[in-house]
């Protein structure tokens, strides 16, 4: 554990306050799983879940036999993504996932200067990921994403590279898992434009507890830690905590609380449900089929689609 704390006090010293500038490709931050999006994206520290890889790739290491996963987006407008990732162990080398994440932002319409239609366009995002952990010691885990990143809007289009880097610790007797991550570490290869772009720089430690008496495990998660801030304090105002509950070994029920977005959501002084999310987990024979709802207030919500199982 006190190594664990060491490299996290290294890495945060390396990486804090580095993100300057404007961001692209923001459709990495974006939460694809719906079990994940139910938990509120707390998944900095999970282990049992192939998904994992796109928010900390130590938590790969943990993963046993040939997982799938396979998720749908429903945004707002025409807004639709999906990704897919998948897992395995190869020999005494360690394990390994790869996963893509794919966002299509619908028709647009083209006009010239006069404002006189000329046709349509499309935008979209592409990522692929190759991501690999290993046992750094007992119970502790490193993991390392390798990202190569296209996106385009009609025919002007941009390309990048990026890193994610991770660790996990786990103790088992007492169901404990910590983790912390730092993702999209990396630039631009081509840009829209003349000026090359700042990648969504993102540092996150978080915690998972499964309780002893009670069918539920909880989530938590500080995130973009790496950002700027006017003081110290304000970084930690950007929490996700969930909770998955075992109704049975065929339903599980999800909630989560995103207080960054609960903020940026408000109107006035409401932003009704917005930064809550709810989600349900049903296995079926060896399948798990998952369904999150998450409430961006006024706004609308977001609805995702999930199957997954292990080959």
């Amino acid at each position: 554990m006190k190594k664990f704390i060491g490299v996290i006090i290294f890495l945060f010293l390396s990486f804090g306050n580095t993100l300057l500038g404007q961001n692209v490709y923001e459709f990495l931050r974006l939460d694809m799983s719906p079990r994940a999006a139910a938990l509120a994206g707390s998944f900095v520290a999970n282990n049992d879940d192939v998904d994992v890889m796109f928010y900390n790739p130590a938590g790969i290491g943990s993963l046993n036999g040939r997982p799938i996963s396979f998720s749908f987006v429903k945004h707002l407008l025409d807004i639709n993504s999906a990704s897919l990732s998948y897992s395995r162990n190869i020999g005494n080398i360690g394990r390994f996932a790869a996963g893509i994440q794919y966002i299509n932002y619908g028709n647009f319409t083209e006009a010239d200067e006069f404002g006189n239609r000329t046709g349509e366009f499309k935008a979209g995002d592409f990522a692929f990921t190759l991501g690999y952990s290993n046992v750094l010691d007992k119970n502790f885990y490193y993991g390392v994403n390798v990202k190569l990143i296209y996106s385009i809007i009609a025919s002007v289009s941009s390309s990048a590279y990026a890193f994610d880097v991770g660790l996990q610790y786990k103790i088992p007797s007492s169901k404990w898992s910590f983790g912390f991550s730092v993702s999209n570490m990396g630039a631009q290869f081509s840009s829209y434009g003349s000026v090359k772009e700042s990648l969504p720089l993102d540092m996150r430690l978080g915690f998972a507890k499964t309780l002893a008496h009670l069918p539920l495990t909880i989530y938590f998660s500080f995130n973009k830690l790496s950002d700027n801030y006017s003081t110290f304090g304000d970084r930690f105002n950007q929490f996700t905590v969930g909770g998955e509950i075992t109704i049975s070994k065929s339903v599980l029920f999800r909630f989560g609380y995103d207080n960054e977005k609960r903020s940026e959501l408000k109107v006035g002084s409401t932003a009704g449900f917005g930064g809550f999310n709810l989600g349900l987990g049903i296995n079926i024979s060896s399948y798990r089929v998952d369904y999150s709802y998450s409430s961006l207030g006024s706004i609308g919500a977001l609805h995702r689609f999930g199957v997954s199982t292990n080959l």
